[in-house]
């Protein structure tokens, strides 16, 4: 009664700090100045209460058995996401969240062992404010609910359904009461990892706690395997070339091509003294002022080649034929 009393206090305090519009402040976060004071509520009394027992729990407990709780609950859980999957028509997901539970429950020993995983069937996480968001419902904006930590306004209307959904709400007061705090221990047990990265890489908490939930609901509310965008393509752009057979001396399809420009063998031009003998891929170095006129740059001027005089009626003279001198007396 008391606890609930303070968080009462906590929250007309922050309303009442809160009419004043920040100027900083964020569009999909209109309530931060009460988020703000329920988000320190729950820090402090995770930090104090719930950080220290988790700790406990994991000392005093063995590895297979933390592991074994948590696949309890987390079959127990299947039953509420085949729920939501079958109230967003999603057939193949409920089916196979259905045949989880009955695979884990009937040779896990009631869920304490998953064998459904290795079997091939996929874990998913829905909830009814998943459910109302795959039917259009917006999110509405960002509210931080008193030891339920972050949410909208479409997820804390979602989470009275899941109430609902829960097996645990079921049972006897007796043994309901004890399994739903071994469940929040077992939970944040698990989540200490992430409380220790978070201490070091948040500068603000609330912003970075805000942020990282706005953004996990959104892709859970996509789905990772209907619509997902291709992944980029990270060839490197001398991979494509133009259709067909890859030119020659060319890399092998699908790997880059890393040759130096100045090695690219080149067709022979006469015209302009490219080598004509020069083996592929072999630079040319010569200096074009030492090509000659025509031919090929590089090749050694040719040895000069007598050639018959020409025909002196060319000129317009009688062509004349040389004698051999005459023999001397």
């Amino acid at each position: 009664m008391k606890l609930h009393n303070t968080v009462l206090a906590l929250a007309a305090t922050g309303l009442i700090s809160g009419c004043a519009t920040g100027p900083d402040r964020k569009p999909g976060d209109p309530f931060e100045p009460v988020n703000r004071v329920v988000f320190n509520f729950n820090d402090g009394l995770d930090r104090y209460v719930a950080v220290p027992v988790a700790k406990g729990y994991q000392k005093v407990t063995p590895q297979p058995l933390r592991t074994a709780v948590s696949n309890f609950f987390s079959n127990l859980g299947d039953l509420s996401n085949a729920a939501n999957a079958l109230l967003q028509l999603k057939i193949t997901d409920a089916t196979e969240d259905l045949v989880r539970f009955a695979f884990n429950s009937t040779f896990g020993l009631g869920g304490l062992l998953d064998w459904a995983t290795p079997a091939g069937l996929p874990k998913h996480h829905q909830d009814f404010g998943l459910t109302l968001g795959h039917w259009g419902v917006p999110s509405g904006p960002y509210l931080v609910l008193p030891l339920f930590g972050p949410s909208t306004v479409r997820d804390s209307m979602g989470l009275i359904v899941d109430v609902k959904f829960n097996p645990l709400n079921y049972m006897e007061p007796a043994v309901r009461n004890p399994l739903y705090l071994l469940q929040f221990v077992s939970v944040r047990s698990d989540l200490l990892g992430a409380t220790d990265l978070l201490q070091q890489a948040a500068l603000d908490k609330y912003s970075f706690v805000r942020d990282a939930y706005t953004q996990q609901r959104k892709a859970r509310l996509r789905g990772t395997s209907e619509g997902a965008a291709p992944l980029p393509d990270y060839d490197d752009q001398s991979d494509s070339g133009a259709a067909g057979a890859p030119a020659a001396g060319a890399p092998a399809a699908g790997l880059p091509n890393y040759a130096d420009p100045g090695d690219a063998a080149q067709a022979p031009n006469a015209a302009s003294g490219a080598a004509t003998g020069a083996p592929a891929g072999v630079p040319n170095y010569s200096d074009p002022g030492d090509a000659p006129a025509s031919g090929a740059a590089g090749t050694p001027p040719a040895a000069p080649v007598a050639t018959p005089a020409a025909p002196a009626a060319a000129s317009g003279t009688p062509a004349t034929t040389p004698q051999p001198a005459p023999a001397t007396q």
